[in-house]
This record gives C-alpha cells, sequence and structure tokens, in this order.
C-alpha cells in the first residue's frame, strides 16, 4: 500500500506580520504543522554540534547554566550580533538549517504515514534558507509596515528601532510577495484573519485533493 500524499505549504512572513498565528488557525483546522524557528531553538540548547558551533561563532560567554544545570543560551546577545552582521547570520544558518531540515523530513514521513493531508512548514526565512524548494504552495502573510512594527514592539521584540533594524535585515515584504503563491493580508483583527485564513485552508485541500489523484 502507498503512503499518502501530504501537500508541503511553507508560510512565510516578516516580522510582525501574524504568520505563526495563521499557522495556528490551519493547525487547528487539522494540519499538520512544522515550526522551523522553533525547532532552530530547540537544536541551539540540545544538539552537541550546534551547540560546539554557536560556541565557536559567538563565545562561550552566550551559554550557562542556571541553578538545577540546565543549559540556556543568551538570545538576545546572538540577535545582536547577527542583525548587525550578515556575514555571522550566513555562517548560523549554515550551521543550523541542514539540521532543521532533517528534522522537517523525519515530520513529513511522520505526517505520509499518518495519512495527513495537509503539513505547513512555518519558516521565517523559507526562501533564504532554500525550505521553499520542499513546499508545493508557498504562502506569505503579509502587513502594512507601522502594524509591523507596533506588534513586534508589543510583544517585547525591542523598541522601535530595534525591531525596523531587524526587519531592514529580512528580504523586503515585496518580495516575499512576488514569489508565493497566496497572500494573506493582515492588517485587521484576529477574527477576520482568522476567517481568511479559514478560505485559505479550503484552498489548499482543494490543491492537495488534485495533487492526490495525480499521486
Amino acid at each position: 500500500m502507498s503512503s499518502t500524499h501530504t501537500l508541503v505549504v511553507g508560510v512565510t512572513g516578516g516580522l510582525g506580520c501574524g504568520k505563526s498565528t495563521v499557522c495556528r488557525f490551519l493547525s487547528e483546522l487539522g494540519c499538520a504543522l512544522f515550526e522551523s524557528d522553533r525547532v532552530a531553538k530547540a537544536l541551539q540548547l540540545e544538539d552537541p554540534e550546534v551547540i560546539a558551533g554557536m560556541r565557536d561563532l559567538f563565545g562561550n560567554e552566550i551559554y550557562s547554566h542556571d541553578s538545577s544545570g540546565k543549559l540556556s543560551l543568551d538570545r538576545k546577545a546572538v540577535a545582536t550580533v547577527v542583525f548587525s552582521s550578515p556575514e555571522k547570520l550566513e555562517q548560523l544558518n549554515r550551521l543550523i538549517h541542514p539540521r532543521v531540515y532533517r528534522e522537517f523530513r523525519k515530520s513529513l514521513l511522520d505526517a505520509e504515514g499518518q495519512g495527513v493531508r495537509i503539513l505547513v512548514k512555518e519558516a521565517a526565512i523559507l526562501f533564504e534558507s532554500g525550505g521553499n524548494r520542499a513546499a508545493a504552495v508557498v504562502v506569505v502573510v503579509a502587513a502594512d509596515m507601522e502594524r509591523r512594527i507596533q506588534r513586534a514592539v508589543e510583544k517585547g521584540m525591542g523598541t522601535q528601532e530595534e525591531v525596523m533594524r531587524r526587519i531592514a535585515m529580512q528580504w523586503p515584504q515585496e518580495k516575499l510577495i512576488e514569489k508565493a503563491d497566496y497572500v494573506l493580508w493582515n492588517n485587521g483583527s484576529q477574527e477576520e484573519l482568522q476567517q481568511e485564513t479559514g478560505q485559505l485552508f479550503l484552498k489548499l485541500m482543494r490543491v492537495a485533493d488534485s495533487a492526490g489523484n495525480r499521486g
């Protein structure tokens, strides 16, 4: 018996656009969810090779142990370095992304084995990391710059100036939109975004059905 064809949908968007919220809504509708950024963060605390590579890149002082001996990472210090050094950011990506991709492949095999119709791959840098190559469909979540900055500041991601610097390091939203199969604009309420995501889900299910029939 052949395994079920699972449609891989890449979801991306710049800082403060709301892509994580869209992915949560898709997950609630029955999609499997692979969170590339969360997996990357876990690897930085759990994978010995990644930890060694991080120490080489940023110095031993970025890691510390709490009173119970649990390892912690000074993510703010790392962010400060990579958002002012494209070279360091590239080295960090080279260290992390092959291992994230390996974990993604495991998730896809699990999804296919369980008969899951759609696997959503959430990634802040889907195109930059080459992760889009594994996706049959790419969704970009977009929003006006003022709203993005406001949301990121409210989430505690830094001051307005720090958030703007981080956004400037990412691909321009217009470039993401050009490469998208679907664009979700998130300039309204959560309820509106949830409704839009529901409509997107129906479209994705039709694509999954079509791909399944071809397969």
